[in-house]
């Protein structure tokens, strides 16, 4: 990656009235770089990336790109390529005019346009879908014309905006694999809102999680998951419990629980619901309770265990069912299962 700083949000702040949408949002990202926006509806995620690609204003703090402040630079002079939600797809246009729009706009002649809009759909494994107009495709080709037209002005920042959320399941998990295989073939830095945990972890090279209007923490998917140091990453990635208790001589303790090999300091316990087992053996987490849910979810059943210090959550595989509701139980923590913050 050439530039380390490709593009940096330098400390933007978004207030609406009264309320405080963005607050201080400093991010650097590195050229082809693949970052996502990770957080619960209504953390100011939408709202950054609207600052970045200038439907909204900063209220304060800077957006630079390639090292030329853009912040007062009108939407259509970025050179910055969007998909939202809704593919804002026209109606009345074919495939290959709804993608060659943005190159009209920009007085690209006819005959060009054409040429690169058709190029583009080829890019996104549309190229016998030129003459078809919205109504006539399904929600994931819309949703690969929608990246097309981003794509087809050949932009210096991609944007994406929840881009796979009308998608159901099956064909998000294949639409999110496309997107990040063409993304790092084209060698496009991307910046990409989403709240879904899997989706976040599965696309990026580094997850922004925000809360609040905050950046609670910024890494890779596999430091945030293993090592997360914001006990709001903690809760929000994945199914994980957090604990709140003191640490004495490298043994953390909360009402009913202890738990060797804390830091010193330590003042939470993160469970890892997917690295615990039930199990009469010990070992550093000595905690028990009672069995008082069990959700079967095919691969894995999820259960949850009342404990003096509140519900711990286990995801534990299908070929180790848990016991009758009720029953009394302990916990043990495979490789990972147990981190502190």
């Amino acid at each position: 990656m050439s530039h380390k700083h490709y593009l940096t949000l330098d400390n933007i702040t978004a207030i609406y009235g009264d309320s405080v949408a963005v607050s201080g949002l400093t991010i650097e990202v590195a050229k082809g770089e693949l970052l996502s926006l990770l957080g619960p509806s209504g953390c100011g995620k939408t709202t950054t990336l609207r600052m970045i690609a200038g439907f909204v204003q900063p209220s304060e703090g800077r957006v630079i790109l390639n090292g030329e402040d853009i912040s007062k630079r009108p939407v259509h002079t970025r050179n910055i390529g969007v998909v939202f939600q809704s593919y804002a797809l026209f109606p009345h246009l074919t495939a290959l005019d709804n993608v060659g729009f943005g190159l009209r706009m920009r007085h690209v002649g006819k005959a060009d346009s054409r040429a690169r809009a058709a190029a583009a759909l080829d890019t996104v494994g549309l190229g016998g879908y030129y003459d078809r107009y919205p109504g006539q495709l399904s929600g994931g080709q819309q949703q690969r014309v929608a990246l097309a037209r981003a794509l087809v002005i050949e932009p210096d920042v991609l944007l994406l905006d929840e881009p796979l959320s009308n998608l159901d399941a099956h064909l998000r998990a294949d639409m999110r694999t496309e997107i990040r295989t063409l993304q790092q073939r084209l060698g496009i830095t991307t910046v990409f809102v989403t709240h879904d945990q899997q989706e976040a972890l599965a696309m990026s090279d580094r997850v922004a999680v925000m809360n609040k209007g905050l950046l609670a923490e910024i890494g890779t998917p596999v430091a945030l998951c293993d090592r997360p140091h914001s006990p709001f990453t903690a809760s929000f990635l994945g199914a994980r419990t957090v604990i709140e208790g003191k640490t004495e001589n490298g043994l953390f303790s909360a009402p009913g629980l202890t738990c060797e090999g804390a830091p010193s300091g330590a003042t939470r316990l993160v469970l890892r619901a997917s690295r615990l087992r039930l199990s009469g053996e010990t070992g550093p987490l000595h905690v028990s309770g009672t069995l008082v849910n069990a959700a079967f979810l095919g691969d894995t059943y999820e259960a949850d265990i009342q404990s003096a210090c509140g519900t711990i959550r286990l995801i534990v595989p299908s070929d180790m069912p848990p016991p009758p509701l009720g029953t009394p139980c302990s916990i043990q923590t495979q490789p990972g299962g147990a981190t502190f913050i």
